[in-house]
């Protein structure tokens, strides 16, 4: 058997299911695009779209809900300036697609911006080969998805007597994408997503009075559900049954300013949203962020570098081409504490005369992309876990996070801990609950005063909101040391 190359391979594969059922060819892409063209604008681009997910989720010991579902259709988009014009249609068909390419071509008319050419020859885009192009929802049979799930819930129970209920979901995506634009650049690609997930409730009865607590676990990426094998479920209902007896033991957080030691791994997710958002490109254009105007000045302390990488195999976040058809990139965004760069599509590219870096991304074929980040890490420094920890006198240990938000034009953010230590003298003392994390962004960053050596990324369960579109993404830091921040506690 002849295999052909992965860039060819997946845009067969989109071909097959975006356009040769419905009867179009890439000269019908190319009719559409110079059909928005006969109007001045200034970019143009159709994205194709498949979507088939399934979902399956036990409580109780039984596999009490599944849903599955297709979704697919096509988005029309015409850029004029900082303008956009969108139309959508879940009718692939030749005439629902001009018809979108009449509507948006509308956004522009004679003499307002430059005229694109549209060209007739399409040339396939430089891509990445990070995951393969499979139907994860195929690689277990129904029997076997139960039995995982199972599996989860009698693993859970054996761990601890005090486990009281068990919730597990297993969660499965085979998402094809096809872009046409304007210039004649071609991109497709084929995008496995799954997702396991553990949550646990103990309780334990004291003095008459009964406590519950909740922790989760799970994780996932671009790859078939045969990822999820026993040493990887086990290690999730570890992190969940963990999480639940800690908590149980927990007492009411102090409040007030202190140094604050944040774990590896998921708490990379204040680093996502107190950092990462404001430095997407639209935010930086429009001078609403805190970071705007600030490339090549110092901005976070010596030894803090934070990279947006969609490179990395088989991650939550990674992409072979972002949803405009550019390749992804591994982009450092703070070097050593300097600010290098911000996060681009391709519109907000153009506008700040710069290059797109590979993060133009939207939902669904319904919805228009922007800058959006995919996975965004800092990279590891020299100390130790145990020196960060011993050199606190009095502070908090953060390990695990929760929910959290940030106003992106001021930088200040909340994040609530879900698991966390009370520190003195530099010893984990004992379990507290209700933290919260109060600070700025940008002036956090200047606080840092220890980099653990420990990096490492979640374990695949970040979903980032922005204006209503939700996309999978990943996070990562190593133990971090932050002095001066404000904690609200329930003491």
């Amino acid at each position: 058997m002849i295999s052909r190359e992965p860039t060819i391979e997946r845009l067969a594969i989109a071909r097959s299911l975006l356009l040769e059922p419905y009867g179009l060819s890439e000269a019908t892409l190319s009719k559409a695009l110079q059909t928005i063209a006969t109007h001045r604008i200034d970019d143009a681009d159709l994205y194709f779209q498949y979507t088939r997910s399934e979902g399956w989720s036990l409580e109780e010991g039984i596999v009490k809900s599944g849903s599955f579902g297709i979704d697919q259709g096509v988005g029309v988009r015409a850029v004029a300036g900082e303008k956009t014009a969108f139309a959508y249609s879940d009718d692939i068909s030749e005439a629902a697609l001009l018809d979108a390419a009449r509507t948006v071509r509308t956004i522009a008319a004679a003499g307002q911006s430059r005229k694109v050419k549209v060209s007739g020859k399409h040339t396939v885009a430089g891509s990445r080969v990070l995951y393969a192009p499979m139907d994860p929802i195929a690689t277990l049979d129904s029997t076997q998805k139960v039995a995982l799930l199972e599996k989860v819930e009698k693993l859970a129970r054996a761990k601890d007597p005090r486990i009281a209920q068990v919730m597990a979901g297993l969660a499965g995506e085979y998402d094809v994408v096809l872009v046409a634009r304007a210039d004649g650049t071609i991109a497709a690609d084929v995008r496995p997503l799954v997702r396991l997930s553990v949550t646990v409730i103990a309780e334990q009865t004291i003095n008459g009075e009964t406590r519950r607590e909740v922790g989760t676990g799970g994780g996932g990426g671009r790859f078939g559900f045969g990822y999820f094998h026993d040493s990887i479920i086990e290690s999730y209902v570890n992190d969940a049954v963990h999480a639940a007896l800690t908590n149980l033991e927990s007492r009411p957080a102090p409040a007030g300013e202190m140094n604050v030691v944040l774990g590896s791994g998921w708490p990379g997710i204040l680093l996502h949203e107190a950092i990462g958002h404001g430095l997407e490109g639209d935010f930086n254009r429009k001078g609403s962020s805190a970071f705007s105007g600030r490339i090549g000045q110092r901005v976070a302390a010596k030894g803090v570098t934070v990279l947006d990488d969609g490179t990395l195999p088989d991650r939550r976040g990674s992409l072979n081409v972002d949803d405009e058809g550019n390749a992804s990139q591994r982009n450092v965004l703070i070097e050593d504490g300097i600010l290098r760069g911000y996060i681009q599509d391709s519109m907000n590219a153009r506008l700040m005369k710069v290059k797109p870096t590979g993060n133009g991304r939207r939902e669904s074929y319904a919805a228009v992309p922007m800058p959006r980040m995919t996975n965004t890490y800092m990279l590891a420094g020299d100390k130790t876990k145990e020196e960060i920890i011993a050199g606190l006198k009095r502070g908090l240990y953060a390990s695990n996070f929760g929910g959290g938000q940030v106003d992106i034009t001021s930088g200040k953010f909340v994040f609530s801990a879900s698991e966390a230590f009370w520190v003195e003298n530099g010893k984990i003392l004992y379990p507290v609950k209700g933290a919260t994390i109060i600070g700025n962004g940008p002036d956090a960053l200047t606080r840092v005063t220890m980099i653990g050596n420990d990096m490492k990324l979640d374990t695949g369960v970040g979903t980032c909101g922005k204006e209503g579109q939700s996309v999978p993404v990943g996070v990562g830091q190593p133990t971090l040391r932050i002095d001066g921040l404000t904690v609200g506690g329930t003491a």
